[in-house]
This record gives structure tokens, sequence and C-alpha cells, in this order.
């Protein structure tokens, strides 16, 4: 016979191990910050083409001699035309002047001929336009969390409804934290890329919890009164484990050699996007199976205890 997991029974442990990441990483941002990109925060965004090898620190010198030193560099490929890219961030309120351009184009060409430096573009982002876009990203999260709960809870009526919902909708922003807990431990910029992540985990994470409450649909029709409510939870979480693990390890392949062959190539975006959008999938199988139903027995639990009753 089939060994079920007691997932259920071991909730308190996994609220606790939870807790303590959360707890971690809010802790993390208040001492160290957030670093923001010009994306959010407003600045300029200088892009170079280039040929041949080149020596990064070196370049980051001579650039930062010219621009300041909270210019940051990094290269990659560009997508249309598969030429190396040198793309300059000065964050903050500073914009690049038509004479600083030129004066920085000018010492590139100069002292790195053989890399036949161009132009490519200049972007200057006003930080208060940074900020309301920052603004909208997060209200497009949370507007999105909204529409999953309602979903949750229409779908899910005859088995739990809002209760249901709320417990799907917590799990969901366990992820999120999870992911932008990624993005502040590791010292990556916060941009388009956080909120894309953000929203790919929201759908994926919340599949998998479907699959879950739809089995707990179908054993209550088939067990109906007989299992009580934590073991019909339980056993619906046991029969969806391996689906869940199954599908999300192929993801991660997936996304894995996609980072793998990005970092070869020197495609720093694509690897801080595919890195934390792979640690927010482990995360959302883990809160899926771990916190979502958990969380919904729990509320049962207490919604049933009588009042006086000692905890």
């Amino acid at each position: 016979m089939k060994k079920q997991y007691d997932i259920i029974g071991n909730r308190k442990k996994y609220f606790i191990f939870s807790a303590a990441v959360i707890v971690f990483i809010l802790l993390f941002s208040l001492i160290f910050g957030v670093k923001m990109d010009i994306q959010f925060k407003g600045g300029a965004v200088l892009t170079y083409g280039y040929e041949g090898e080149l020596d990064l620190a070196t370049v980051q010198k001579d650039v930062q001699g010219l621009l300041g030193s909270d210019v940051t560099l990094q290269t990659g490929t560009s997508l249309a035309t598969s030429a190396q890219t040198l793309t300059i961030s000065l964050p903050g309120t500073q914009t690049v002047e038509t004479e600083t351009v030129e004066s920085l184009t000018q010492a590139l060409t100069e002292n790195y001929a053989a890399q036949n430096f161009r132009q490519l573009s200049l972007n200057n982002v006003d930080p208060i336009i940074g900020k309301e876009f920052f603004a909208k990203s997060i209200v497009a999260v949370v507007a999105a969390s909204l529409l999953i709960l309602v979903y949750i809870a229409i779908r899910f009526r005859k088995i739990g409804g809002w209760p249901a919902g709320c417990m799907a909708v917590a799990a969901l922003v366990h992820d999120l934290i999870i992911v932008y807990g990624v993005f502040v431990v590791f010292r990556i910029p916060l941009n388009g890329n956080f909120i894309a992540a953000l929203l790919m985990i929201l759908g994926y994470s919340i599949n998998d919890t479907v699959v879950i409450y739809d089995r707990v649909r179908e054993n209550r029709k088939l067990h109906g009164n007989a299992m009580d409510f934590e073991t019909l939870l339980n056993t619906s979480i046991d029969q969806s484990l391996r689906r869940s693990i199954n599908t999300t390890i192929s993801t991660l392949l997936a996304l894995g050699t996609v980072g793998i062959v990005a970092l070869a190539f020197g495609l720093d975006t694509i690897v801080t996007f595919a890195f934390p959008l792979m640690v927010g999938m482990v995360s959302g199988v883990y809160s899926t199976v771990c916190i979502a139903g958990p969380l919904w027995a729990e509320w049962e639990a207490r919604k049933k205890k009588p009042s006086g009753a000692k905890k």
C-alpha cells in the first residue's frame, strides 16, 4: 500500500518555516535596502554596440570617470541584430546630456578602437514616471490576485468558496514574497523582469492549487461526509503530489537550460529573469502543497472549535 504523507498534520512546521523565511526577507530588505532599476526610479540608459572581446572592469573605470561612480555596466546581445552590446545605466535623478554622450562615445572609440564602439540608443527616464510605472505594475499584480480570489471562490463555492479562495491567494502572496526575496538577497535590481516574474508565478502557482482543489471536490463527491475535512484534504494533496512535482521538474529543466545558455552568452537580462522564476516555481509547488491546503484545514478547524475551547 502506498504510504500517505501527513501534510495536514504537520502544517504548523510548514507555517513556521515559511514565516521564518518571510521575516528574513523583510529584515534583509530593511537592513540592506532594495535595488531599483532605472525603469522604476528614473535615470539614463546608454546602449553601445561593439565587436570582439571586452575588458569590462577597465571600461567601467573609464565610464565612471566621465559619468560618476553610480554608473553600472552590463554586456549582452541584441535580439534584433545579434550584435554584442554594452548597456550603461545611470540611475537616479541624473540625465545624460548630448555633449556628455559625445564625449563618452569619443573616449570609447579612441581607447578601444579594436572594439569599434557605436552608440545604439539613449533613454532618459524621469523619476516621477518611473515611480508611476512601478505603482501601476504593483496595481496590476494586486488586481490579478483579486481576480484569482473571485475565480476560486466561485468555482469551488460548493466545497469552500471564499475561504478556499483566500487561502489560495495567501499561498500566492507567499510565492510573490519569495520571488521578491530572490531579487533583494541576490542584489538584482527590481525592473520589468520582476513584475513579469510575479505575474508568471501567479498563473503557475494557482494552476497547481486548482488541481488539488479539483481533487478535493471529486473526493467529496466520492466519499461524502464519511471522510473528515482534514483527511479529505490530506488525501487529495497526496494524490496530486507526484503530478505537481513532475510538472515543476519539467519546467525547471527547460528554464534551467535557457538560463545556462543565457549565462554562457552573457545575456544577463535573461539570467536575472530565469533564476528568480525558477525559485518562484519551487516555491509555487511548496506553497500549493504545504500552505494553501493546510491553511484551509486550519481555518476549518478553528471555525468548528467552540469559542470557549482551549487551543
